[in-house]
């Protein structure tokens, strides 16, 4: 495995963990938002939009560098829509 796999790799799996866990806080932003007064939605939304963006764009340059199968990139995009599924892709 060359340099630039190993990197794109490595962003992919940095990057994973902090985009479950905003899906998580947004879930929690959503109920609270629901039963309170407390509305952080637009803040989460936010924060989370950016990591997903974030975390698709690097999937997409792991897919690439790696060459694995669409069923495989699949899988991991599917993980990210998953409420801590990026735990699991991170692993």
């Amino acid at each position: 495995m060359d340099i630039d796999t190993a990197s794109a790799l490595r962003r992919l799996r940095l990057i994973s963990a902090p985009e479950a866990v905003s899906f998580l806080l947004l879930l929690v932003s959503s109920v609270l938002k629901r039963t309170t007064d407390f509305d952080a939605v637009p803040v989460m939304g936010m924060i989370h939009g950016l990591l997903f963006i974030g975390y698709v764009l690097f999937l997409a340059d792991a897919w690439n560098r790696t060459r694995w199968p669409a069923k495989r990139a699949a899988l991991y995009f599917v993980l990210a829509v998953l409420p801590g599924g990026g735990f699991v892709a991170e692993r």
